[in-house]
């Protein structure tokens, strides 16, 4: 694959904290290296509807430290199509495009591969989604944030849970992976994780609630993954009441774990896999994810990316369920 002259970037599928330092660590690693660079609206369906502009450096002044992404997000089923990823071709040849760096999750990443195999674009992907279940890299950006919001939140809640003496039930993000709330479980101290890598057993969580009861303890934290087996933190209260007869309040995080300021941890890495990117395209590598690995910058090749699955820690929901007694 030859070396790029001209870059484009896009975000694509869900926002996460830190899209806007890796749009900026992009764009100025891009004019360091005298690699001209546009930014692509809305995704692919802005680069099908030829929503591009020019940037420099004073593009991407002042949002190191803001939340969502400045370029938007949108999915596209038009890009799904051949003529939906023709129109994108032809848009980004009309811009003399050549390489495409994409921000977001594995769909993101099937897009790009598809549109370099067929059309000859290098492209690379970057990972930018709160729920860290992307192969290739220890940690995706806006993880972090995520994980420190619902974690702000657990401590909030349980200062309620312990005046009211209540259980209360908080579900957080995380699509089909446990990783935001096996980590927010860990770090709020909750009595359970309900996480959609382990079957949910309620038996075993109400016979926890209820011996705790016994020993004096007064109000309790369960943490439910949103992509549990059982239906969510509603369904798995209501089951759990009619076993203990306890009261409960359930709290649903929601879309608040996506947005805000992003941390320490996630603008570095954000800048870090913007930058690498721009050098894999300039030294003409392309079809990978870049990623960190160990503490270390590492390419992923794209179509592994959705043919592996990255693995929740079990000996952390193991420490859980030590330190939940």
């Amino acid at each position: 694959m030859p070396k790029v002259k001209k870059i484009g970037i896009l975000t694509s599928g869900g926002d996460s904290p830190g899209m806007n330092a890796c749009i900026r660590a992009v764009v100025r690693a891009a004019v360091y290296h005298g690699i001209g660079v546009v930014g692509i609206m809305r995704g692919y369906a802005g680069l099908i509807k030829g929503e591009i502009f020019e940037m420099d450096v004073s593009s991407v002044s002042n949002i190191i430290q803001r939340g969502g992404t400045i370029l938007k997000t949108a999915r596209s089923e038009e890009f799904k199509t051949k003529e939906g990823m023709a129109k994108a071709a032809e848009n980004l040849s009309g811009w003399s495009v050549d390489g495409l760096v994409a921000i977001g999750g594995d769909g993101t990443y099937r897009g790009a591969s598809e549109l370099s195999r067929d059309w000859e674009i290098a492209v690379v992907g970057v990972p930018g989604t709160i729920d860290n279940d992307i192969y290739g890299t220890d940690f995706t950006i806006g993880y972090d944030t995520a994980t420190n919001i619902a974690l702000d939140a657990v401590d909030r809640i349980r200062d309620t849970a312990t005046s009211h003496e209540r259980i209360f039930f908080i579900e957080v993000m995380g699509r089909e992976s446990g990783f935001i709330a096996l980590d927010v479980g860990v770090a709020g101290g909750a009595e359970a994780i309900m996480i959609p890598e382990q079957p949910t057993d309620i038996d075993g969580m109400s016979k926890i609630l209820i011996e705790g009861r016994k020993r004096g303890k007064t109000s309790s934290i369960v943490i439910v993954a949103e992509g549990d087996e059982a239906g969510g933190a509603y369904a798995i209260a209501e089951k759990v009441k009619e076993k203990t007869k306890l009261e409960y309040r359930v709290t649903v995080l929601g879309h608040i774990q996506r947005g805000g300021s992003p941390t320490v941890r996630d603008r570095i890495l954000a800048s870090k896999l913007g930058a690498a990117a721009v050098e894999a395209l300039k030294d003409g590598i392309s079809k990978v994810m870049v990623g960190e690995v160990h503490g270390k910058v590492e390419f992923t090749p794209l179509e592994a990316i959705w043919t592996h699955k990255k693995e929740v820690d079990m000996n952390l929901y193991k420490l859980a369920e030590m330190l939940s007694i």
